[in-house]
C-alpha cells in the first residue's frame, strides 16, 4: 500500500501568504519603533547635556533669545535671573493638573533688571475653588527685585477650547489658553518668544512638582517588544497549526 500524499490546497497557501505579510508588517513596526527610541536617546542626551550646563543669567538669555534660532537652543537650561514682577498682568490657565488634582496654572511676566526685556514666568500651580469658580486663589507677589531660579520652556501648551468660553477673553484673569504674541499686544509688553519654568520647592501658595524631562525612550522600546513579540507570537502559531499539527495528525487509510 502507498500512503496518500498531503495536499497544499488553495486554503493553505492563503493562510501561508497572510501569515507571512503579518509577521513583515509587525516586525517593520518594531524596527520603526526601535529608529524612534534611537531618535529620542539622542534628544534625551542634548537635554541632559543642557541641564548639566551653569545657569543663565539676565544678559545671556537677551542675547541668546535675540539670535534667529537662539530660542530652541535655550530649552531647557536653567536660569537664575534677576527682575521685578508685573502682577497686573498675572493670568491663570484653568484645567490644569497636577499630580492628578485641577487646578490653575500661575503665570506672571517677570521684567528683567536692567532691561526692558520680559519673560513670562510658569510660576506653578493652585488648586481651584470650585464652590465659586471666578474666585481667584491666593497667590503672594514679592515686590521689588526678586531672584528667580527655573529652566527655559516652551509657552504653555494649548488644550481644547470652545468658541466663545468666557475663559478664553482677553480681558479675564483666568483663561484655557494663553497665545504669547496675543498677550504681547495686549500688555504692551515687550515680552521674550519663550517661558520660565520657576523651580524650587512650594512657595507664595504654589506648588512645582513639575513633570520630570524625558524624551520618552522607554514607551518606545516598549512598543517595539510588543510588535516584535506578537511577530513572533503569528510565526509560532503559524508553524503549529500549518506544518506540526499537520504532520502530526493521522494519516488516513487508503482504501483496498
Amino acid at each position: 500500500m502507498t500512503p496518500v500524499p498531503r495536499t497544499w490546497g488553495l486554503r493553505f497557501w492563503l493562510i501561508t501568504v497572510a501569515a507571512v505579510a503579518a509577521i513583515l508588517v509587525t516586525a517593520s513596526l518594531g524596527r520603526w519603533q526601535l529608529s524612534r527610541a534611537a531618535q529620542k536617546q539622542e534628544l534625551q542626551s542634548l537635554l541632559d547635556q543642557r541641564a548639566a550646563l551653569p545657569p543663565i543669567d539676565n544678559q545671556q538669555l537677551r542675547g541668546h533669545a535675540g539670535e534667529a534660532d537662539g530660542v530652541q537652543d535655550l530649552i531647557h537650561r536653567a536660569v537664575l535671573l534677576q527682575g521685578r514682577w508685573v502682577p497686573e498682568h498675572t493670568v491663570y490657565l484653568d484645567n490644569r493638573q497636577m499630580q492628578g488634582r485641577p487646578g490653575f496654572f500661575v503665570l506672571t511676566p517677570l521684567r528683567l533688571e536692567g532691561s526692558d526685556a520680559v519673560v513670562l514666568v510658569q510660576r506653578g500651580w493652585v488648586p481651584r475653588n470650585f464652590q465659586d469658580r471666578q474666585q481667584l486663589p491666593l497667590v503672594q507677589t514679592a515686590p521689588g527685585v526678586v531672584q528667580l531660579a527655573g529652566r527655559i520652556a516652551p509657552p504653555p501648551s494649548r488644550l481644547y477650547e470652545f468658541q466663545g468660553a468666557d475663559s478664553s477673553q482677553g480681558s479675564s484673569r483666568i483663561r484655557q489658553n494663553l497665545d504669547l504674541t496675543a498677550f504681547r499686544t495686549e500688555t504692551g509688553l515687550a515680552l521674550m518668544n519663550l517661558s520660565v519654568l520657576q523651580a524650587g520647592p512650594a512657595s507664595e501658595g504654589l506648588q512645582r512638582d513639575w513633570p520630570v524631562i524625558g524624551a520618552g525612550v522607554d514607551k518606545h522600546y516598549g512598543y517595539a517588544f510588543q510588535w516584535f513579540g506578537l511577530s513572533g507570537l503569528i510565526a509560532i502559531l503559524y508553524v503549529w497549526f500549518q506544518l506540526v499539527r499537520r504532520f502530526l495528525r493521522p494519516r488516513p487509510r487508503p482504501l483496498a
